[in-house]
Parts: C-alpha cells; structure tokens; sequence
C-alpha cells in the first residue's frame, strides 16, 4: 500500500476563494434579522471595507505576479490565472447579493424606522431650494472640475475616491471631465422635511450631480455617473538597501495612492461611452468593471450607524468587566507577584493593560519598560504613558512595527514623537515584521530585580480591544521574564537567537513545535491512545501544516479548528480528514484570540499565541507562543473552547464540498457563544458586588435602660 503524502490539490482550498467565503460570512450577518438593524448596517460596511482591502492587496498581488511571468499552481492547483478568474467571479457574485439586499431590505427598514434615503427625483421644491443653497454655500467651494482635452491628460485619480465621470458639450464636440467627490464633507445630508417624523438624508454626490451644470457654465452637461477606482497599494520595499526604513515606507505610503487600478466600480446604468473613456484611460478589463445597482462605497454606512438617537437599533452597549483575576485588587505588582493573571477581552476590560504601563511610568521602582507595538489607536494611552516613562528619566526601548499595513502612517507618527521623548525606538528585524504582543517591565524591589510580563494575542490597541476578542496574561515567572529579556535582545541589537526555556518563537523554532505537538498526538493515536487537537486562529492555509494535520486526522487523532476566516483544510475527506471538524463564527465581535489545545495522554497542554497557521505568520514575521501553566487559568481556557464548540448560533460547519452551513439547533440548547462569555463576566462581577455588600459591617443598635 503506497503512503498517502497528501499533496493531492482536492485537499486544499484555495486561499484568496476561502476568505471570499469568510467575506460572505459577514454579509450573512447584515442578513441576519436576529441581528438589530443599525448592527446590520455596520456589517454592510466592514464587507465593503474586507473587499477595498483584498482587492488592493491580495488580487494586486496576483496580478503583479502574473504580469512577471508567475503562473504557477498552488497548493489547491490552481494558476494565478485560474484564481484571478475565479475571484472575478466569486467577487461580482457577492457583490451583485451585497447591493440586492441593500436595496430589497435594508433601505426600507430604514424608512419604517424614520430614516429616508432619497433620490434627486423624489425632492419637493422647497428640499431643492435648501439643496441649492447648500451646495453653493457648502459644495461648491471645495469642488475642482477636471476636463480631459488634447491640452489637458486624463488626471490622476485618488484610490478609494469617489468620483463623478461627466460629458460635456459645446459647438458640437463632447468633452469628458470628472470631479472628485469631497472626502472633507458628510457622504450623507439632511434635509428639511416639513416637520415629518421621519429623517430625509439625500448622497452628497446626487447633490453635485443635481447642480453639476453650475461647474460647466458654457458647455451642455450630457451625463453625470459616479465612478470609483481601487488601485494595488501592496507596499514593495527592498529592505536590504534601504537606509532609513521610516523614511522609506513613507515614500511608499505616497505611491500607494497612485498605484495600478485594479478595480473599476460604475453606476449600473453608467452611458457606456463614460466607461470606454475610464475603461481605456485606467487600462481596466472589462472583467474588473463592476457595475453598481446603488450608492458606490458602501463604507459610508459606517457613519449612518453613529447618528445620534438610534441606540435602541444597535447591540445594548457592553461594558467589560473587571478581569476575574483583579476583582478586589489595587496593587497590580503586588497581584501578578501572587499568582499568574488572566485577561479576556472584550468581555474582560483592557484596562489593566494600560493601567500596568501607566502605573510602572510613574513607579520609582521602575528601572526599564520594554513594549512591541504593532497597531494602536489614534489618542493611544499606552503611548503616552511610555513617553511619561521616557521624560521621568526611565529606560524606554518600544518596537514599532512600519510595516503593520495600512497602519504605517500612523505607526510613523507615533514613531516619532516617542523619539522625541527620549524613547529607544527600534523598527524590528530585516525582512521580518514584528507581529508579536510582549510588555516588559523591570522593577527593582526588596529581594531584587523583578521582571513582569504581559504577552497577549492582540495588539496594544485599546479601542480594538473593545471590539476583538483576544486573551493574555500577566505573569513575573522568572524563566518568562528572561525569555522576554532575550527576545528584547535580539529585537534590538545583534544577539544571536536566543534559547527560550518557556516561550517559542518564529521563525526560528515555532513552526518545528508545531509539527511535534501534533506529531506527538499522532504518535499517541497509533498507540492506541485517546489523542485530540482544538485550535482556534484566524486562518490556516500553511502547506506543511495542514499535511500535518491529515497525517494525524488519518492515524485516528480527533482535530476541532474553530477558524474564522482562511481555512485552506477541507474536512470529511475519507482517508484523510475523517477526524477533523472545522467551524468559522462570526457574530458582534471579531474572532481573534489564537488557542492551541493538545490531549498529550490525558496532561492536557494549552498553549497562546500571536500567530496563525499562515506561511507569513511561521516564515516571515516574529511571533511568540507561550505556554499556559496555572491549572486554574488552563481549566478556563478549555471551558472557554468547550463553548465555543457549542456555539449553534453564530457558528457555521465546513463541509467536504467547502461550503459553511448552519447548525441545526433542533432539540439542542441555544448557544451563542460570545453572549454566554459576556454574561459570564457581568455574573461575575455582580456577585462579587453582592458579597462585597454583604461584607459590610453594620454594628447593631441596643436600647439601653
């Protein structure tokens, strides 16, 4: 009998075609009228946003690759040709679904909640009065009419833009022009409605487009269309002959905006000789034009969903609890000296987080704080207490990450002004990204030096951290602390890698501990051995991997992924993935914690990290993994995964066709899981509140003769 190597490309689903379904997983929750409405609106957006950002940066790069000669297949079998065609195909599917329900649903539900969308058509008199004098008040300062002549080249246009393509005419001849819609103006505007209950908002382009012969005075406005393009903003930078890394990427942030189109987006009913013009001008295929049933860019609906006095249309707000581990505690130091502490978020509050920098800024005992930094927020607490730290005269190194995509601008600017406080700011490795999520402060006491630790699976992000769900710990185990020593070492200087007692890292030695816990399940499997494997990442689509992983499924080890958007693994395969489950959920909050859970004969091992199974993740950027050995924390953890096995609400089952189906909830408990963790946290803190009531002491009041 020949050994089956698992190379066949039926195996394996492609990687680019199971996010798009990760995509459609999203849109099916703006579907969902379980879910209120202005939450559907939201998840509306984020897929508008998931697909700006999969078109600029993985269909680019397919492209780019095919235009050098590049068509090889994957590991799934198909040619970058194949797949450029196939994402073609599955994008204007989802996107033709996205617009039908947008238009059939969305819109009015809005109305029957007092929202009106309106058209210019729908407009009294007295609405295009108000209009007019807005957009001559307003508008029409901002606005720059652009014609196209033999004097004057078609113009640069911004990616993401939206614009209006428009044909003009005077003494017979037809002139094309385009001007940008304003980014700096509201996308959405209200207008007078005669006292009605409801809420007239009219698209700020169908304002420009209702008065666009005031932009052509002389010439006969034909036509008016909205047009917008997305352009390859994949940032190559040659690292080995860059000088200065910072200065480099903020060259190439510049040129992202200016990058080859890729996407062409039109109105449906678009003249077709306004999309010849466009079509030749941005040299698009007719493949990559997609024709818009409704408003382009629906990211607008982001800024619908924070009109003030629709809460009772949203999730009721959520305010995370105090982790279990801190309930009753005020020296931080004095709790992670006692015992490990654990942190789940969002339903556990990242405060502490911020709290333990901020404290240690201000510690005298504090000699030295060491952070990575890899995506925080706008007005980033976490900055600012390091730049305290720094003027107060204590030891700063902070690893910012420039290449966090789509962040690096701002990691520039933060960058910078940490410097400017006295901060060592180092930029992370050649031709790695530093993805991992480590804080390290060195506090002198009584007995010593004492190292305390905060490893995570999220960024240092505290507006994120109130929207992912991620998992950390808090922790002074002195064997972390010096692996957190090393790592800093090696970060910023010229330390050879360091040989870690408790951590693991890539990409020198995490992807080898991988294949050997798994490897060591398998062993136990042919033993005869109860052997099991729970893993819940973001995405897996690691060619080695998942070969891995059949190789124990068909030995007899019991795999449960719980992945929420790639999953290049295909269940149900006979022989080969017979043993493995796979389920995505996707429901308020996005999946982002990384659980490595392994049987190991009964002394179950569990294990965090900043890493997916992702040939990136393994190959290409610095990742930890770190172990979990308080048995109380451990118990949490598998209970934790054991509900997210349950989940029947927000989780979907892959099957062997790759298709991910709800779960029948027949007869069965309902589940769904990240509400169960919510109200586990709330419970928590409510009877702690309860019995801190009880606690009290009331003396008791005698009557004395």
């Amino acid at each position: 009998m020949v050994e089956n190597t698992f190379n066949n490309p039926l195996y394996f689903e492609n990687r680019e075609l199971s996010w798009l379904e990760f995509n459609q997983r999203v849109l099916d929750e703006a579907k969902n009228s379980d879910n209120p409405l202005f939450e559907r609106l939201k998840f509306m957006s984020i897929v508008s946003s998931n697909l700006d950002e999969f078109i600029m940066v993985r269909l680019a790069s397919l492209k780019e690759q095919l235009n050098v000669g590049i068509n090889k297949p994957d590991i799934a079998g198909l040619t970058q040709k194949q797949q450029i065609k196939k994402i073609s195909a599955r994008t204007h599917k989802l996107v033709d679904e996205q617009y039908s329900h947008y238009k059939r649903s969305i819109v009015p539900l809005l109305k029957t909640k007092g929202i009106n969308l309106i058209h210019t058509k729908d407009l009294n008199e007295k609405q295009k009065n108000y209009l007019e004098e807005y957009f001559t008040e307003v508008i029409y300062p901002v606005l720059t009419p652009l014609a196209v002549d033999s004097s004057r080249p078609f113009p640069l246009i911004l990616n993401k833009s939206l614009n209006l393509a428009i044909l003009i005419k005077r003494n017979g001849e037809e002139v094309f022009a385009t001007v940008q819609v304003p980014a700096v103006l509201s996308r959405f505007i209200e207008i007078p409605n005669n006292g009605s209950k409801h809420t007239d908002f009219i698209l700020l382009e169908d304002v420009m487009k209702l008065f666009m012969q005031r932009l052509f005075v002389g010439f006969k406005v034909i036509c008016t269309y909205p047009y917008r393009i997305t352009r390859n903003a994949d940032l190559t930078i040659d690292e080995e002959d860059t000088q200065d890394l910072l200065i480099e990427i903020e060259k190439s942030v510049k040129k992202r905006k200016w990058g080859e189109a890729i996407r062409l987006e039109v109105a449906y009913d678009m003249d077709e000789r306004l999309v010849n013009i466009l079509k030749e001008s941005l040299s698009i295929n007719n493949k990559d034009i997609y024709y818009i049933n409704g408003p382009l860019d629906l990211t607008f609906l982001m800024k619908l969903y924070d009109l003030k006095g629709f809460n009772h249309l949203k999730y009721d707000k959520y305010n995370p609890s105090t982790p279990l581990d801190l309930l009753g505690e005020e020296d931080i130091f004095e709790v992670i000296r006692r015992k490990d502490v654990f942190l789940h978020h969002p339903y556990e509050s990242f405060a502490p987080v911020v709290s333990l920098v901020k404290r240690a800024a201000r510690d005298d005992k504090v000699l030295a704080i060491k952070q990575t930094l890899y995506r925080v927020s706008g007005e980033s607490p976490i900055i600012k207490a390091l730049a305290e730290a720094a003027e107060s005269g204590k030891q700063v190194t902070v690893l910012v990450e420039l290449k966090a995509r789509f962040d690096e601008e701002n990691n520039i600017q933060w960058a910078r002004r940490l410097e400017k406080s006295g901060c060592h700011v180092i930029y992370g490795l050649v031709g790695l990204k530093t993805h991992c999520k480590i804080t390290l402060i060195v506090r002198m006491e009584e007995d010593g030096i004492r190292r305390y630790v905060h490893l995570g699976t999220g960024n240092y992000n505290d507006i994120t951290a109130k929207l992912y769900t991620d998992m950390g710990i808090l922790t002074c185990n002195e064997k972390i602390g010096a692996d957190t020593s090393a790592v800093f070492n090696t970060l910023s200087g010229y330390s050879e890698p360091p040989k870690l007692n408790k951590l693991t890292m890539a990409p020198i030695g995490l992807r080898k501990k991988f294949m050997m816990l798994i490897e060591r399940e398998e062993s136990n499997a042919i033993l005869g051995k109860k052997a099991k494997i729970i893993v819940k990442m973001n995405s897996i689509c690691d060619p080695g991997i998942m070969k891995t992983l059949y190789k124990a499924s068909s030995a007899g080890v019991e795999i449960e992924l719980i992945v929420r958007g790639i999953c290049g693994v295909i269940p149900c395969i006979e022989g080969v993935s017979d043993n493995i489950t796979v389920r995505s959920i996707v429901g308020r909050y996005l999946e982002h914690s990384r659980i490595f859970y392994f049987y190991n004969d009964k002394d179950e091992e569990i294990y965090l990290s900043s890493a997916d199974w992702m040939p990136r993740n393994l190959n290409r950027r610095v990742e930890l993994m770190f172990p979990i050995e308080d048995q109380r924390i451990k118990q949490r953890i598998i209970d934790i995964l054991g509900i997210m096995l349950k989940d029947n609400v927000k989780a979907k089952i892959k099957n062997g066709e790759g298709e991910y189906l709800k779960i029948n909830k027949k007869g069965k408990k309902v589940i769904n899981s990240q509400e169960y963790f919510s109200r586990f946290a709330q419970n928590i803190m409510k009877e702690y509140t309860v019995e801190k009531e009880h606690d009290i002491f009331i003396p008791i009041k005698k009557n004395h003769k």
